[in-house]
This record gives structure tokens, sequence and C-alpha cells, in this order.
């Protein structure tokens, strides 16, 4: 355990290796050849160079964020709740063990439980056994529980937590019921006066929404298009 270092993966690394190839070959198209010809008519593809360098930039943004962005992220969704460390926290799409992991360092006698399905397109090295690396690295192991769970239908009692956690979980659910699905089951599990901070790219209105049908107050914080690409906003839910 000693020889291996703490690592919370790449986000989205196929969507980075796309963008990164993609803007490559506009690129390259647009300097060797910058006009293509068809019989007598020719095609300007010069200006190729500038949407290349547009995707070639968003996928450089989105390993800083992977790299350096995520935790300062993590700490502003940490800050947003009050700890007295007695919490019992869940943490929605955990992967690596971000979140859960830090919300378990701020913790005496709580304990912070991660739940994921562990898709390898959503995080490079996503699994049980990287999260509980981490965790045993970041002097946490004794203060954590990790299941195998869907968002959609968990298997907690009602009002287990005093708070939910999620970070670029909710978009990769497709369907909009699944979606809504996996903010009722946030409110089930969540306690009464509990918090549940929800940071995604897309959807935080509609989740918002699907809070305050249930009677949740919400609270909608912008991004910080400073340390997260793509820019993540910020959903504070109390119930």
């Amino acid at each position: 355990m000693s020889s291996k270092k703490i690592n919370y993966g790449i986000d989205a690394p196929g969507v980075i290796r796309n963008l990164f190839l993609f803007g490559a070959a506009l690129i390259a198209a647009s300097l060797l050849v910058p006009v293509f010809k068809i019989g007598s008519s020719s095609i300007d593809l010069s200006w190729f160079i500038w949407p290349g360098f547009v995707f070639l930039g968003e996928s450089i943004l989105m390993i800083v964020y992977a790299l350096y962005g995520k935790f300062a992220h993590r700490d502003r969704m940490l800050r947003l709740v009050e700890w007295r460390g007695d919490e019992q926290v869940l943490d929605v799409g955990t992967g690596k063990g971000l979140l859960m992991i830090g919300a378990a360092k701020k913790l005496t006698t709580g304990t912070s439980t991660g739940i994921d399905i562990w898709n390898a397109e959503d995080l490079s090295g996503n699994n049980v056994g990287n999260a509980l690396n981490n965790a045993e690295l970041e002097g946490a192991a004794d203060k954590i529980i990790i299941k195998n769970e869907n968002a959609m239908k968990m298997s907690f009692s009602d009002n287990s937590f005093d708070v939910v956690l999620s970070n670029l979980c909710l978009h990769n659910i497709y369907h909009k019921y699944g979606r809504q699905a996996a903010c009722s089951e946030i409110a089930r599990v969540l306690k009464p006066c509990g918090t549940a901070i929800i940071s995604d790219y897309k959807h935080t209105k509609e989740y918002r929404t699907n809070f305050e049908q249930m009677d949740l107050q919400t609270t909608l914080l912008p991004a910080n298009y400073l340390t997260t690409f793509p820019p993540l906003r910020i959903l504070i839910v109390k119930k």
C-alpha cells in the first residue's frame, strides 16, 4: 500500500481524448490542406484552425480541472456544510472517493458512505479498489463505507443521512425520469434539517425543480469559471 499514490483520476477521459484528436485533426487539415479542390471547385479549409484550437483548448482545460480544479471545487462544496463531526454523509457517485474522503476528514464520530456503479467512461481507474486505496492513503479508511448502489434506487432507509453530496454524477442518467428518481431518492434518504450539495454542469435547474416539487428549499450557486471546466454550478438543498 505504501508504494501506491493518491490518485483521483481524469474525469471523462474518452471525451478529453475525442476533443484533443478532433482539435488536432482540424488544425492539421487547416495547415496541410488549406484549400481542398474537387474538380473545378475549391473548399477553403484554412478556417478549420480556429475550431481546432477551441476543441484542443477544451481538452486541456478539462485536464487542468481533473488535476487541480476538482480539489478546489470539492473544498468549495464542503465549505457549504456546517460540520459538527458526527454527521452521517452520503456521496452519490463517489468514483475514486474524492468527496467521500474529503467529508470523512471533517468527521470525528460520523461516517462517510460512498455509492457508485463505477462506469469506466466517467473516470479513469474508476473502481472500488482505487477508492479504498485513496481512503487508506488519506487516513480516512476507518470513517468510510463503500457500496455498489444505483442512485435511482438506493437500499438505505428513509432519513438516513445528515449530508448528501454529489458531483458530476446525475447527468450520467440519460433519461429525465431517471434523474427525477435519483433526486427523489436523495430527498428520501436525507434527514429532516439535512443538507444536500449537488454539483453538475447541466440539468441543475431541472434538479432544482425536482427538489422544490418535493417541498425542499433550494439555492442555486453560480459556477466558478476559474476552477471548473466545464463550469460546474452548485445546488444547495435543505430538508
